[in-house]
């Protein structure tokens, strides 16, 4: 039985303009990228839009799809216009598009391209100067805040910036203060955020996490929680807004939380299938599937029936004995896979971030109890 995909994923671009120091791509052991041509080429796209609308057929359902990298911009214009231009050509406008972008080169003619396929942007940005400079920087350690920062502007000014723009992706780093970067990116007039965890596991713990029984991030969301709260006209927070859909009896949008399983197909720039990218950060070829299989030689539906790919998707319901006991893995739901591994024991473990989420997941019950009718 094949596993719906809901969400693909196209590294479009192996390499990067910037060299943030926290990237699983580049800085966290795998090498995979040196191995994929540096963009996708003219017959990899061709494939790509012919195999995507196959599995759309086939599958009579929806999915969002994510232009990502490296830089997905490095891929240029010309070959941008014919992959975005063909998707929408072999798929219903159902299907999403999207970009996830550094901004620093963005431009007016690439957001015309933009607004002309319906495809969304989404800004990685960490904060004000300081904070997005002390980690998203040029390889010659520059910061890239400025040319990020112009890369918005030049957003916001575009005719169609209320469709084009949906939001900015930060990293979350615990020695800051929630707060300031909140009002930061509320200032900037952003109309949605996100936030991820520092990549790592037990054997490399993230950055700013002092053990598997501390809880940095989940202090610092928190606290975000609180601002976010006392906002009388607060900028959506889409981990958070999950997070209480949770705690309330509902559902999440994000892999990584509550019990639902996410289908996440990708495909990397020499057309090769793998599982989400995320996992380089695991070891060397973490993301690789045992069969090379390839938009070139094989159909995406086949691939999805495979056992492979379905042990890839449940994957994201942890094994782990501490977890399958806890009383909140229906709101954590183990976290993400990359989270949960070690080198001694594969990822028969629970997240590297259990501490923070319970801490968090608390922190927001509490809140909802003292405000929430009984």
């Amino acid at each position: 039985m094949s596993v719906p995909v809901d969400t693909v994923l196209l590294k479009v671009a192996s390499r990067c303009n910037i060299a943030c120091s926290y990237c699983y791509v580049y800085q966290l052991g795998d090498q995979g990228w040196q191995r994929q041509p540096s963009a996708m080429s003219q017959s990899t796209i061709d494939a790509i839009v012919g195999r995507l609308g196959e599995l759309r057929r086939t599958q009579d359902r929806d999915f969002a799809i994510v232009l990502h990298g490296g830089e997905p911009l490095l891929l240029g214009e010309a070959l941008l216009a014919r992959l975005l231009n063909g998707l929408r050509t072999s798929l219903p406008p159902e299907c999403t598009l999207s970009v996830q972008t550094n901004g620093t080169l963005l431009t007016t003619p690439l957001l015309n391209l933009l607004e002309e396929t319906e495809t969304t942007v989404s800004v990685s940005i960490d904060g004000p100067k300081e904070i997005n400079d002390s980690r998203r920087v040029r390889f010659d350690q520059s910061g890239t805040f400025e040319a990020t920062l112009a890369g918005i502007r030049c957003l916001q000014r575009h005719p169609a910036a209320e469709r084009l723009f949906s939001g900015t992706l930060t990293v979350v780093e615990p020695s800051t203060d929630p707060g300031e970067v909140y009002s930061f990116l509320r200032g900037l007039g952003v109309p949605g955020m996100s936030f991820l965890l520092p990549d790592g596991n037990h054997s490399r713990l993230p950055p700013g996490k002092a053990g598997f029984d501390s809880h940095e991030a989940g202090e610092w969301l928190a606290g975000l929680f609180d601002v976010y709260m006392s906002d009388p006209d607060p900028v959506p927070i889409r981990v958070l807004d999950d997070l209480v859909k949770l705690l309330l009896g509902g559902s999440a949008s994000k892999e990584g939380m509550g019990p639902d399983l996410n289908s996440i197909l990708i495909i990397d720039t020499d057309g090769t299938v793998t599982k989400n990218d995320t996992l380089k950060s695991t070891f060397d070829g973490g993301d690789r599937f045992d069969e090379p299989w390839s938009v070139h030689s094989h159909a995406l539906q086949d691939i999805v029936r495979t056992g492979a790919f379905r042990d890839y998707v449940e994957m994201q319901h942890p094994t782990n004995q501490q977890c399958l006991r806890c009383p909140e893995l229906s709101v954590c739901g183990g976290g993400m896979p990359l989270y949960r591994w070690s080198d001694d024991r594969g990822f028969d473990n629970p997240s590297v971030y259990c501490t923070d989420h319970l801490f968090l997941i608390s922190h927001v019950r509490r809140y909802l109890n003292a405000h929430l009718p009984a």
